[in-house]
């Protein structure tokens, strides 16, 4: 499916449903109505409508034909997103958002959203040493903060009955939330029975869909750190990694260093070294025809330098990146992961 039918659909994913399943609509009566309209707490409404925030609207989707990497129909619960869950959401007006039109459109702020601001993401590097303790502290609360808002599905849709009589959702911390849904959205698909599964299919990377889908993406991330720390000025740093000999965040102070026992692990001496991960074995869920749970799986693993150098020779050079910027087709040919002179996919 690597056409810009992805195009749309992956936007989508995000603009009805943010996260995919708001805690209000994750049970029997939601999946039975396949309403995801509640109500906002500001007014009593559902999606704020005495309010004028928003209204419960029909779902509408691309009616554009798959491409002809992916020669399924109804066999996958993301197809036509949010369709197999759900059919009306909440259509924000103005400069709300979020599902019940409770909160503001990113960028926006104030009680009535009518206030731009714009948010400058910094070089983790530059950054003064309690900033870069206080981003490290942001990510581990996160990941043991069970998110208010969201909770994850452990089962495809038909596992829940016609009528949603067997609701499979689970809760989720709030960094472990942005992992599954990274997960869920790159995921095969299933075509029934153990290992049989369709693998050239992934809804967010090798296709049109890349750049925008993991925008949206790092900006709900950032939203619902912003939540949890009632730091709204917060932004996620970033490394410029160009022309690096080696990997500058891996010290305990930021990312987390070498163990010097197995240089696989973390040193105990990080944060991260107590980190369960999630949603790593592709293969076992497959052989099993079940998604990813969120059940801890184990330790974090990470050997920077340790890489395939066939695939992956050495970090890009600012060459490199200037050579990447300067294409001037965002996408060219079939539109994946074999389209020449593509900036979308060079950049990939």
């Amino acid at each position: 499916m690597k056409s810009l039918f992805l195009f749309a659909v992956l936007l989508q994913l995000f603009e009805t449903c943010w996260s995919q399943f708001p805690r209000p609509c994750a049970n029997t009566e939601g999946l039975r109505t396949k309403e995801c309209c509640p109500v906002w707490s500001g007014d009593g409404s559902p999606c704020g409508a005495l309010s004028g925030r928003g209204f419960c609207a029909d779902v509408s989707v691309s009616d554009e034909p798959n491409g002809p990497q992916y020669p399924h129909s109804g066999i996958d619960d993301r197809e036509r997103w949010p369709l197999a869950f759900f059919n009306r959401t909440c259509r924000c007006a103005g400069n709300y958002g979020g599902f019940n039109c409770g909160e503001c459109r990113f960028g926006y702020w104030g009680s009535n959203c009518a206030e731009y601001r714009e948010s400058v993401r910094r070089n983790i590097m530059s950054m003064s040493t309690t900033e870069q303790q206080k981003f490290i502290s942001y990510l581990n609360l996160a990941k043991n903060t069970i998110n208010p808002d969201y909770v994850i599905t452990t089962g495809t849709r038909a596992e829940m009955g016609d009528n949603g009589e067997s609701p499979m959702f689970s809760d989720i911390n709030t960094y472990d939330l942005f992992v599954w849904i990274h997960y869920y959205v790159s995921r095969d698909t299933f075509l029934g029975g153990p290992g049989n599964v369709w693998r050239d299919i992934d809804f967010a990377h090798e296709s049109a869909a890349f750049l925008p889908w993991h925008r949206v993406y790092l900006l709900h991330w950032e939203h619902e750190i912003r939540k949890i720390t009632g730091d709204f000025n917060f932004t996620i740093p970033y490394w410029d990694w160009r022309d690096a000999q080696s990997c500058e965040v891996c010290t305990d102070n930021l990312m987390g260093g070498r163990n010097a026992l197995n240089p696989n692990l973390i040193s105990p001496a990080s944060v991260f070294s107590s980190w369960k991960v999630i949603c790593t074995q592709p293969e076992e869920y497959n052989n099993q025809e079940a998604l990813c749970n969120a059940t801890a799986e184990g330790p974090l693993l990470r050997n920077p330098g340790n890489h395939d150098p066939n695939r992956v020779p050495r970090i890009p050079t600012t060459a490199d990146v200037e050579f990447t910027i300067n294409l001037p087709e965002y996408e060219t040919g079939p539109m994946d992961r074999f389209a020449n002179n593509s900036f979308r996919n060079v950049l990939e």
